[in-house]
Order: C-alpha cells, then sequence, then structure tokens
C-alpha cells in the first residue's frame, strides 16, 4: 500500500499547488495561523491568503484539531476513575458527563490542580483559587504533574513530570485506552504504533499534561489561552 503521506502529497499537488516547497508552506503556515488567532483573517494580504489557503488544504490543522478534540472527549469521563482510588468513590460525587463540578470546585481535583507553592488546605487559599480571585499562571505546576503529588520546595525538579496520572493518560492517548490498567488487549494499534514512535518526546509530555490539566477543570470549551490552563 502507498504511503498515505506520500498519497495526500499526489493530492495536494494535483489539486492545490504543483511546485510547492512543503516545508517552507509548513513553516510559514504556523506562523499564519498564529495571526489569523490572534488579529483575523481579514489583517492578512492577498498573498498571505493564498499562502494560508494552501496551509490549510495539507490537512494538518484539521487532523491536528480532530485528534485534540477525540482525546478532550475520552478523557472526560476516563479521568474519573483514574483519580478515584481502587475501592473507594469520590466525595461529593462527581458525575462523569458534567464537567461544572470539577476543578477549583472540587476538593479532589482542587488539590490536584492546586499550583506548588500553595497549600489547597489552607482556606483562604482554597477560597481564592474556588473564586477565581488567584489566578494559575501558565509557568506554575500543579500538583498533579509530580509523582506521588508530592512536591518538596528545597528541590522542585524531584518527581516532576513523574506522575502516575501522566502514564495513564499517555497510554490512553497513545497505547490504547485499554492498556491504563492491563496489557492491551485490542486488536487495533495504539497512535504509538501506528506512527512508530520510537521514545517521548517533549512536545508528546507538554501535550499530555496539557490534555490531562484540561480534564480536571471544570473548564467546558478547550481553549490555548484560558485563565484555567493557560496552554500558551
Amino acid at each position: 500500500m502507498q504511503d498515505l503521506l506520500v498519497h495526500h502529497g499526489c493530492h495536494f499537488g494535483h489539486v492545490v499547488h504543483a511546485f510547492c516547497n512543503v516545508q517552507m508552506l509548513l513553516t510559514n503556515g504556523v506562523t499564519l495561523m498564529g495571526d489569523v488567532e490572534e488579529r483575523g483573517l481579514e489583517t492578512l494580504t492577498q498573498e498571505e491568503r493564498r499562502e494560508y489557503s494552501a496551509y490549510q488544504e495539507l490537512g494538518i490543522q484539521k487532523g491536528a484539531s480532530g485528534a485534540r478534540a477525540d482525546d478532550t472527549k475520552s478523557m472526560k469521563a476516563t479521568i474519573i476513575d483514574w483519580i478515584t482510588p481502587k475501592g473507594q468513590t469520590l466525595i461529593p460525587h462527581m458525575p462523569r458527563n458534567v464537567k461544572t463540578g470539577q476543578g477549583f470546585h472540587h476538593e479532589h481535583t482542587g488539590a490536584l490542580l492546586c499550583p506548588t507553592g500553595y497549600e489547597w488546605e489552607n482556606a483562604e487559599t482554597k477560597a481564592k483559587l474556588h473564586s477565581g480571585q488567584l489566578q494559575v499562571a501558565g509557568d506554575q505546576w500543579p500538583l498533579f504533574l509530580y509523582a506521588d503529588y508530592s512536591y518538596n520546595v528545597d528541590d522542585p525538579w524531584n518527581g516532576l513530570l513523574h506522575s502516575g496520572l501522566l502514564v495513564s493518560a499517555y497510554r490512553h492517548v497513545f497505547t490504547l485506552p485499554s492498556s491504563v490498567d492491563q496489557e492491551p488487549k485490542a486488536t487495533r494499534s495504539g497512535n504509538a504504533c501506528i506512527h512508530g514512535m520510537q521514545m517521548v518526546t517533549k512536545a508528546l509530555v507538554a501535550y499530555v499534561a496539557t490534555q490531562t490539566c484540561f480534564a480536571l477543570t471544570c473548564t467546558q470549551v478547550f481553549s490555548q489561552i484560558d485563565l484555567v490552563t493557560d496552554s500558551e
């Protein structure tokens, strides 16, 4: 079977741009995508609009957006299973299909999202996070990123990004949801196998952490610049 990317490249050359420098188009397209999100399509010149249109035809943004939406939807309910201690239930009860009671509105998710340097058990801190008076910046690490949810103020790098919750999220996205608690039994291949992944990249860790953070919050719509996940 012909490689799908080569096949798509053939179609792109036939119907979009026969002599396109794809590497340059990708570089410029990503830049223009940011400009469009920040200032709007109408601010682009005619030449920039033509180049941006060709970039969109590649289908990369559509694919990335679709994959992110699928992961966001699938983790919405399953993350509740991951954070619930075995043989116990969360109090108060957390519905699997409603996020309004999550984030800093719930004791368990609030503790996981609480930025290091703050004490969730502190009533004043908890109240400010709950009300939004205390907004968490993107460079403040939430506790769920740390191994055993334990942060050492004297050694802030110790255990960072070694959280079991991140491992569960990685397995869910890249090696099949069934592999989170056991060896995968599904007959289909996971994303890691399909794309021949041999290593975990920084971008992959950032993606998994961002998806996990969003799943824990009460935010309904994923956004790069919201004041809860602050993904930028």
